[in-house]
């Protein structure tokens, strides 16, 4: 076996059901296993990496899987579990990073956060970048909206982000706990 291993596992959550990978620094890729071109970023964390992918679990995946139990639980409101971000670019990795300073339980638009990270006119690079993030949910991609206020661009669908959004503000219909 290749000393590079990423590890794979299937997570349920009352959004549907989600893949978690974790090296063996932390989670590398959280996404809804309907997300598109999920395949793509499989084929790119692998060669990345140079890594063998197998399913299993390390203690950053057991980690996860307990922290976004809670979270769904209504438990959690930050993430504690290691990240292991594979690739981006500089400006990517500003962006995600200003993503996990986004309060939960609050939203805030492309225009603030490329505002934040002190790119103002690179609002569509900020919108680019965030649908780029393969940490859903630990990285709260979904609290940013579009400066009208309205929902836009998640990869995991905008009738999930809005769910999360109330999720959040302890807002959520109980019925749409079964999705």
């Amino acid at each position: 076996m290749n000393t590079n291993t990423i590890f794979i596992n299937r997570l349920t959550t009352p959004l549907g059901s989600m893949f978690i990978y974790a090296t063996d620094k932390g989670i590398c890729l959280l996404e809804f296993e309907d997300k598109q071109l999920l395949d793509k970023e499989f084929d790119n964390l692998k060669k990345s990496r140079k890594a063998d992918i197998i399913s299993g679990e390390n203690e950053h995946i057991k980690q996860a899987e307990k922290e976004i139990k809670e979270y769904f639980g209504g438990k959690r409101k930050t993430f504690d579990v290691k990240l292991d971000i594979i690739t981006g670019t500089d400006f990517q990795l500003s962006v995600w990073k200003s993503l996990q300073d986004i309060d939960y339980g609050t939203t805030t638009t492309y225009q603030k956060q490329a505002e934040k990270i002190n790119k103002p006119k690179a609002i569509r690079a900020m919108a680019s970048a965030n649908g780029n993030n393969r940490i859903s949910i630990i990285i709260p991609c979904h609290r940013v909206i579009g400066k009208n206020g309205q929902m836009t661009g998640y990869s995991g669908g905008i009738e999930r982000k809005k769910w999360l959004i109330a999720h959040e503000r302890n807002d959520v219909n109980p019925q749409l706990r079964l999705l």
